[in-house]
């Protein structure tokens, strides 16, 4: 059973049955007239909200309004400097933190999470927690957390574990099989099963 394309497609439920690049999520949107700017899933929901209600507007998103004008590009940064909700991780921030932390210095998703969800604390904090959350590297059974938007990163993770004698390229295989296959959930989820998947990639 092959994608339909989406001009065959009716509902929302149809809809998130199938895998769906962010590209082609743009380009759908802008076919309906959607607004086509933010996160693959926001526009994912759009476009199913769009499908089960034709004749309703979208709703809107609540805007995020930043309170602190503080310039993150062009202050003078220190460790007693707070991090505040307008934070940037731009090139000054950057060679802060490697200034204080070394050339290693990377600025990860872990980190930059950390960063935004604690306003108000300083960027000697920040640092410590740079240490710790690369500390966790050590142990042998340390697996960053994956983003849920991330299925290919999961799928990989999920195959290779289950199938050690296997490599990347027996994962990137059957991820490209999967992902043209309806599911319940519109996620490419890694299943035993899935070793058993034929097709062209």
């Amino acid at each position: 059973m092959e994608r339909p394309p989406f001009e065959d497609i009716r509902t929302g439920a149809e809809f998130n049955r199938w895998y769906w690049l962010k590209e082609e999520l743009v380009a759908i949107c802008k076919q309906a007239n959607i607004p086509g700017n933010g996160r693959k899933f926001e526009l994912r929901d759009r476009i199913i909200f769009a499908l089960d209600h034709p004749n309703e507007p979208l709703p809107k998103a609540p805007k995020k309004v930043k309170k602190s004008t503080f310039n993150w590009a062009r202050a003078s940064l220190s460790l007693d400097t707070k991090i505040t909700d307008s934070v940037s991780f731009g090139p000054n921030f950057r060679n802060f933190m490697k200034s204080h932390v070394g050339k290693r210095f990377s600025c990860h998703s872990d980190f930059m999470d950390w960063v935004k969800a604690n306003t108000g604390k300083t960027l000697e904090d920040a640092v410590m927690i740079w240490h710790e959350l690369e500390d966790r590297k050590k142990n042998p059974d340390f697996k960053r957390a994956i983003a849920a938007n991330n299925m290919l990163a999961q799928y990989v993770r999920d195959f290779l574990a289950d199938n050690p004698e296997k490599r990347f390229k027996d994962a990137l295989h059957h991820w490209k099989i999967k992902k043209t296959l309806p599911t319940e959930t519109g996620f490419v989820v890694y299943e035993i099963s899935d070793l058993e998947l034929v097709g062209e990639t």
